[in-house]
């Protein structure tokens, strides 16, 4: 059993984090430039309007005086690129003008009544790049109605909406990718207890129950996170004690009965009973032999689960233990044909348990076999590899994995007559795994073959 990590891989979540970060941070940065833009553009649009409205207001005033000294002063700003003025009579014609503005036509059509002054909606430009806000008011004087038009540069506005256009185009990505970086920093930093965790969660099966997650000193939501799931896992270890402990149990209090049944049926087997009796004998000594295997094999796992079963070292001929099996096969399956090439391979290891397996894997194969078995012993890679495969039925890959899971029986074996236990190959996995060897199952066409890869001797 192996606990799989639920958690989400960290830089995932640093990457997904930072990208929202930078996200959020340029449409903040958009939507705050483009507030930033109406208001400085209505502030300085403003500021220009009241420049123009004060000019308007000193040519009405020297107009209405009749003083020329006041009219000259009045049409005479201090900055004569950025304000201009003109005085238009009734019949449309510029009488007075700033410098640079006499003789030009009129600014604007504009011919508001005395005393209510207008304002032109739109821009002038004035034969150069400089865009201007008009202001037109009618004025009554002792030598009759005039208009006067004052322009009043916007080049400050158009400038301020440049350089925040600016800013928001060449800052924004800046801004957004700096903000990223950080986040995908310190969104890491933060996730590092996560990545712990994680690793060492990878680690955690049925045989190390006792280890446990890091808990992070941050004493924040992952330190919970870590801390429930070692109280998880605590129930987890208790649990699988229990169960382990229940199995041994009662497989050792199973083998004494059995042995007597099976005692008890090999004296009735001696015995001379009719033939409906001596069926049942038959029967009942078979059945007592599968389910004392049956315990045994509870027996072993109980071991393997509770890191009991440790194999003996010592030199093992495996081409032996290959013409063994196929011995017993010629025994006890005449009409199978056994091939496979053998060569002479020496492991260190336990003889006992390396039998066991290669037992556990022609059985297997002489369960499924239509005609041909083979048992085959050779190197490869620097490795003793033993291939036992039969031309039976194929297994699909959704369960080449799924068979060497305890008590799994595909569906063309659950007959009792035929199937087995369903613990032949997870055993036979366990026993691969203790001494640093692998058991799989190789994907062929036409045949079922087992591959059992053990390091040689040195």
């Amino acid at each position: 059993m192996r606990l799989r990590a639920v958690l989400p891989r960290a830089p995932g979540i640093r990457l997904r984090s930072a990208l929202a970060a930078g996200a959020v941070v340029a449409v903040a940065a958009v939507l705050a430039g483009g507030v930033l833009l109406v208001i400085a553009r209505g502030i300085l649009l403003d500021n220009a309007t009241r420049t123009a409205a004060d000019r308007v207001s000193q040519v009405v005033a020297a107009l209405r005086s009749g003083s020329p000294a006041a009219l000259t002063a009045a049409l005479n700003p201090g900055d004569p690129g950025r304000t201009v003025v003109q005085v238009v009579d009734r019949a449309g014609r510029v009488v007075a003008a700033s410098p640079g503005a006499a003789g030009e036509r009129p600014m604007s059509t504009s011919r508001p009544p005395p005393g209510r002054p207008a304002r032109d909606p739109a821009r002038l430009r004035m034969g150069r790049d400089s865009s201007f806000r008009v202001l037109a008011a009618g004025v009554e004087t002792p030598g009759g109605r005039y208009t006067v038009l004052v322009a009043q540069s916007l080049d400050t506005l158009d400038e301020a909406t440049r350089a925040i256009v600016a800013a928001l185009l060449l800052g924004m990505p800046v801004l957004a990718v700096v903000v990223g970086v950080a986040t995908f920093v310190f969104v890491g930093r933060t996730l590092r207890p996560v990545e712990a965790m994680t690793r060492r969660a990878a680690t955690i099966t049925a045989t190390n129950l006792d280890a446990r997650l890091p808990v992070p000193g941050s004493g924040d939501e992952i330190a919970a996170l870590a801390a429930t799931m070692n109280t998880m896992l605590d129930r987890i270890e208790a649990a699988s004690a229990v169960q382990r402990r229940f199995v041994a149990d009662a497989s050792h209090e199973l083998r004494s009965p059995l042995a007597t049944i099976h005692a008890n049926a090999d004296l009735l087997s001696a015995a001379r009973l009719d033939e409906p009796a001596g069926r049942s004998v038959t029967r009942i000594h078979r059945e007592s032999t599968r389910l004392a295997r049956l315990v045994d094999d509870l027996l072993l796992l109980a071991r393997v689960d509770d890191a009991a079963l440790r194999p003996r070292r010592a030199e093992v001929d495996l081409d032996d233990l290959v013409y063994a099996e196929r011995d017993r096969v010629a025994e006890e399956h005449p009409e199978l044909r056994v091939d496979g090439e053998v060569v002479p391979v020496r492991v260190i290891g336990d003889a006992d348990q390396l039998h066991r397996v290669l037992r556990n894997l022609t059985d297997n194969a002489m369960r499924h076999a239509r005609s041909r078995i083979t048992i085959s012993l050779g190197m490869s890679g620097g490795r003793a590899v033993i291939v036992v495969s039969n031309d039976g039925p194929a297994i699909g890959p959704e369960d080449r994995e799924k068979i060497f899971d305890r008590f799994v029986r595909l569906d063309d074996s659950r007959a009792r007559q035929e199937g087995g236990t369903g613990l032949g190959l997870s055993i036979a996995r366990e026993i691969a795994l203790l001494h640093d060897g692998t058991l799989t199952l190789d994907e062929l066409p036409d045949q079922v073959a087992f591959r059992l890869a053990l390091p040689v001797k040195e």
